[in-house]
């Protein structure tokens, strides 16, 4: 009875390390997040004008607040928002610092370049959404037949905050492609070859991808979303063969 007991323990182990490791992480990134919103709470206000900004250009629209517990949710929010953006340092390195083990051992040695260009591309998202994206999209979809009644666009505070939220973290995200598939043609999972073959398949996917996940449910959004990753792609499949030459020459090496 005591040797199965042992047994079933043993076998157990592996689960527990990975919990425990997704503990550790998942703590670090809090501590991270905790830190970050505390100084979030101070430069809320600027912050929060700096979102506003594309709709400041716009002008016309205004906003407003409709419940007494609005502001300081706002800046709740907003300091949590500057908690995470001053975290993602952390929360990539914890994040591809759990996953890498998982995939292949002794791949630490990537999170030097995994977690740089992580950050760098997941701002870039958040850049290319914020200067590009939305300023087109908000003229859009508050004056989109906006001829056939006049009417005063009105925003309150805190639902702009979930949309532009919302709308920047999901290009942060779709950014995040190149790493993933560098990463999957690094370990041998998949080669540049078989991506460019599947190119028609790609752009289809991805076109399905952006219709699930896109903030906005217009034509005009979605394609200022697959445009950009489909691009991503394809440069992925060119930095994917320099992974394979390098990788190549470590083997013979």
């Amino acid at each position: 009875m005591g040797m199965r007991r042992r047994k079933r323990l043993d076998e157990n182990m592996p689960l527990m390390e990975h919990i425990s490791a997704l503990r550790k992480v998942l703590l670090f990134a809090a501590y991270g997040i905790v830190l970050g919103t505390v100084v979030g709470w101070i430069y809320s206000d600027p912050v929060y004008r700096f979102l506003a900004n594309p709709v400041l250009q716009i002008g016309t629209v205004d906003f407003i607040t409709t419940t007494p517990m609005e502001p300081i949710m706002v800046k709740l929010k907003v300091s949590l928002v500057v908690g995470v953006v001053l975290a993602l340092p952390i929360i990539f390195w914890q994040i591809w610092s759990f996953v890498l083990p998982a995939l292949k051992q002794n791949e630490k040695k990537y999170l030097y370049m995994i977690v740089p260009s992580s950050l760098i591309l997941f701002v870039a998202g958040l850049a290319f959404a914020f200067f590009f994206v939305i300023p087109i999209g908000l003229k859009f979809l508050l004056f989109a037949g906006g001829a056939a009644v006049d009417s005063t666009p009105l925003l309150t505070k805190s639902s702009y905050l979930t949309f532009i939220i919302r709308f920047i973290l999901t290009f942060g995200l779709v950014f995040q492609l190149p790493v993933v598939l560098l990463l999957l043609i690094r370990i041998g999972v998949i080669t540049p070859a078989s991506l460019a073959k599947k190119r028609k398949y790609a752009f289809f996917g991805i076109v399905v991808v952006t219709m699930l996940i896109s903030p906005t449910p217009d034509i005009m959004t979605q394609s200022l979303m697959v445009l950009p990753t489909y691009l991503l792609y394809e440069v992925s499949i060119w930095l994917g063969y320099i992974v394979v030459r390098n990788r190549e020459k470590t083997l013979q090496g």
